[in-house]
């Protein structure tokens, strides 16, 4: 009786893997699909706007004989933003093999329909970077891989993958409308499921089974050509304003505002940090993983957890495959024509990195780990794990924000410093009609729940800043943000 109930277990456990994984898939397909679609969506949006003017009466098409100009002008920057997509996703190596055939899982397929909506746009549980380069491959389940500073210090090393050609976007005007690395075994262990992959084999992977996979995404495959919902592709013109947040010139100013002080701190906070043991610092929500990147070049074992696929395939290509500053063109303000001062501001280019990442001098064991917050660092293992945490933009972002608070109180040591930067936008306080929970505190209460869990306020300010914000545009939203230095208590006998 005993053995036939194990099997059951067994093979439920078998089951809800392999529905995890046809999740994941699933969601990975449709994201991948909103890049994609990315072109034939602004070429839709051009074609409205010539539609448009055709209406207006001669006399006004007059006064607007530019307008045509403009439209060319327009696809013109629609194609190098394509471009720049195209040579993204042609680097991205999916965990799985995306070829595989969906429907032949007729089961599975079911349950899709009635466990999760498709549109996720996250890995279910813990997926990491994990071979030679970061975010280049993944595994599932809470496993995550430290890094080697040398990797990204050699420019050869991050093109391996032979160059082939959240979004987050939380801070709209409307609201939240959308959201190189080789693996080194280290003595810390931050629960993570380190696996070594053979560096001079770059055009096979390894997935989460131990099985072969292609090493990059087809884009001809079929199952990745049909179209998404237009939310779907406002993710990834989000994900192009963020961009210019973390990798451009343009940015440096919001990054003054917002990374700057949190930068600041902690070099203050940890001024005799040893270059032999690293203090450690985790950055949950790191989008495209400047503010990770930059706290390592400090002389942190930095890593950087992001929750959003939209975000770690853009960050892994910025990354791993970035060869020179300026390398890339992009016209990330063309898809909208509110508050322009000229249409000149509105068409200008960006060019991106700013920086090298592969040059930038990171201290080894900078790593990017992707999954929910909570499934990852909830693991037992990671308990008493990181000397910092530090969280910019990313607290609203909780189902439940008690949760938040206490997993960061769990995983800093005795001693260990949370820094804090950012405002209350509760990403989830608007889903009417549907079941999802959202505890929204005020400011005030969350401080009495950090004291609750042990932490002391020794430092907190607000700053004006804003978000993914076009600096030329007539209308820019600020935030007052709240940026506090929070230290963990060790608990009393």
């Amino acid at each position: 009786m005993s053995i036939k109930r194990s099997e059951e277990v067994d093979d439920e456990r078998l089951r809800q893997s392999k529905l995890e994984e046809a999740l994941e898939i699933q969601s990975l397909r449709r994201i991948i699909c909103a890049y994609l679609n990315y072109g034939d969506a602004a070429e839709e949006d051009v074609k409205r706007y010539e539609q448009s003017y055709r209406k207006l009466p001669p006399v006004h098409k007059a006064l607007l004989s530019h307008y045509p100009q403009k439209f060319k002008r327009l696809r013109r920057c629609i194609s190098a933003n394509t471009f720049f997509i195209y040579n993204m996703l042609q680097t991205f190596q999916p965990p799985f093999d995306m070829s595989e055939d969906m429907d032949t899982h007729e089961h599975t397929q079911s349950e899709i329909a009635n466990n999760q909506c498709p549109c996720s746009d996250v890995p279910n549980g813990g997926t990491c970077a994990s071979g030679s380069e970061a975010w280049s491959s993944c595994t599932f389940h809470s496993s995550c891989v430290e890094t080697n500073s040398s990797t990204l210090n050699n420019p050869n090393d991050a093109s391996k993958a032979e160059n082939e050609g959240t979004g987050n976007c939380r801070r709209s005007v409307a609201g939240d409308s959308c959201d190189g690395l080789q693996v080194q075994e280290k003595d810390r262990d931050f629960g993570c499921n380190s696996r070594k992959i053979d560096k001079d084999a770059p055009g096979s992977e390894i997935n989460s089974n131990g099985n072969g996979h292609p090493s990059t995404c087809d884009c001809s495959d079929p199952s990745l050509n049909y179209t998404v919902p237009l939310v779907d592709v406002d993710k990834v013109r989000c994900v192009v304003r963020n961009i210019v947040r973390d990798w451009a010139a343009e940015g440096q100013r919001e990054r003054d505002q917002c990374y700057k002080p949190i930068l600041e701190e902690l070099d203050g906070l940890f001024a005799g940090r040893s270059k032999e043991s690293p203090p450690s610092c985790l950055v949950p929500g790191a989008g495209l993983g400047r503010l990770a990147l930059e706290i390592s070049c400090l002389g942190f074992v930095s890593q950087g957890n992001e929750f959003s696929y939209y975000m770690m395939i853009c960050s892994s290509f910025i990354l791993n495959q970035a060869q020179e500053i300026g390398e890339w063109t992009l016209y990330p303000w063309i898809h909208s024509n509110c508050n322009s001062l000229s249409d000149k501001d509105q068409l200008r280019p960006v060019t991106v990195p700013d920086i090298l990442p592969a040059s930038a001098g990171i201290t080894e064991g900078f790593s990017m780990c992707g999954g929910d917050f909570v499934e990852v660092y909830s693991d037992p293992s990671q308990a008493g794990a990181w000397d910092a945490v530090v969280t910019c933009f990313f607290l609203d972002t909780a189902h439940n924000i008690v949760e938040y608070v206490d997993i960061i109180s769990k995983i800093l040591k005795d001693g260990g410093v949370w820094i804090n930067f950012g405002p209350l936008l509760y990403h989830f306080a608007d889903m009417y009609g549907q079941d999802e929970m959202s505890i929204e505190l005020s400011l005030e209460d969350l401080k009495k729940v950090a004291l609750h869990y042990g932490f002391q306020i020794e430092k907190e300010s607000t700053v004006e800043t804003t978000y993914t914000t076009n600096i030329r545009s007539m209308m820019q939203n600020r935030y007052f943000a709240a940026f506090w230095t929070m230290r963990k208590m060790p608990k009393s006998n």
